[in-house]
């Protein structure tokens, strides 16, 4: 598996991983769904969240987000302003 964005932060990628590889293979595979990982999952976003905003990309990432937002994110915006 490969290090993380952070040194910090390779630790629980790996554990993640781990977590994901082997709930996706056994179980979601298999028609379960139901989510796991999801604890650690929060806790390494924290960590990648918190090396991002230490190495000053976070304000990069919010710049490019500005000039060009994800489409899933209009549409969403979109249907609940019809919905109000």
């Amino acid at each position: 598996m490969s290090s993380s964005v952070g040194a910090d932060c390779t630790d629980l990628k790996q554990r993640y991983d781990t977590c994901f590889n082997k709930w996706y293979s056994e179980k979601f595979l298999k028609g379960d769904t139901t989510p796991e990982c999801e604890d650690l999952f929060k806790d390494y976003r924290a960590c990648v969240m918190t090396t991002l905003k230490e190495k000053g990309i976070d304000k990069l990432l919010d710049d490019s987000r500005k000039e060009a937002p994800f489409p899933s994110t209009d549409k969403q915006e979109q249907s609940s302003e019809k919905a109000a």
